[in-house]
């Protein structure tokens, strides 16, 4: 299928990957927005959703089926020739962890610059994720805020500090947006930086569109992608 990322390993090399993890439960329009809006800022190559089996930070919540979800993804980024969906933690639900993801996905794209999509709430969360000190060092990192979400950073260690690049109030204008912040995309022994990006508006919460669909709430069609809409609709998700 053309929207794994697997297939993508013999083209790879010396290209600019972003991986966003997470349950997509369902897809909306939030999530869409943060992989275009990031193509454009990053000059990334490709934008991969990464769907989990069961996040292992949610475990008291029962998602949707990782068929369906996988399905709506598909059905949201159609088209899109540079969005990819890959599908390696659904098909390994034993490593549930952002670390094992990471070093099997450095493994599979060894010659590409890899960086790794959260949310705000992610972020503040980042201390309770396994290994988290090597999360966040083993590859770029993108933080994308929300509205609404506080971003803070005296809960990450001075040498994690250090590595934060802030983009917040700029925008791109031509370039990477590391030439924002007076980096050189091009430089090989840049070291892997944790960039705070503003440039996504979204503050749509999946939570949140779980309930409307479940109390029968108008409005919620028009959060989420038309073609995921209708497959929550035709097999009755989140009732």
């Amino acid at each position: 299928m053309r929207k794994k990322a697997g297939q993508m390993s013999d083209r790879s090399a010396n290209r600019k990957i972003a991986f966003f993890g997470g349950s997509f439960d369902p897809v909306h329009s939030g999530h869409i927005e943060i992989a275009k809006v990031l193509l454009n800022e990053f000059d990334l190559d490709v934008f991969v959703f990464v769907p989990a089996f069961h996040a292992p930070h949610k475990r008291e919540f029962e998602p949707a089926s990782p068929y369906h979800r996988f399905a709506m993804l598909a059905l949201a980024t159609d088209g899109m020739e540079d969005i990819g969906i890959s599908t390696i933690e659904l098909e390994d639900p034993d490593s549930p962890y952002t670390i094992e993801t990471m070093e099997k996905v450095k493994v599979k794209f060894p010659d590409t610059e890899i960086f790794f999509v959260i949310g705000a709430d992610s972020w503040m969360e980042i201390t309770t994720w396994r290994l988290w000190e090597d999360v966040l060092t083993s590859t770029n990192i993108i933080v994308v805020t929300r509205p609404g979400v506080e971003i803070a950073f005296s809960h990450v260690t001075d040498e994690i500090r250090e590595r934060i690049v802030d983009l917040r109030g700029r925008r791109k204008t031509g370039g990477a947006a590391y030439d924002s912040a007076g980096e050189d995309p091009d430089d090989s022994d840049r070291s892997l930086s944790i960039y705070i990006t503003d440039s996504v508006n979204a503050n749509v919460s999946a939570t949140a569109l779980r309930k409307s669909i479940r109390d029968s709430e108008d409005g919620w069609t028009k959060l989420v992608p038309a073609p995921a809409a209708r497959h929550i609709v035709k097999y009755g998700l989140y009732r």
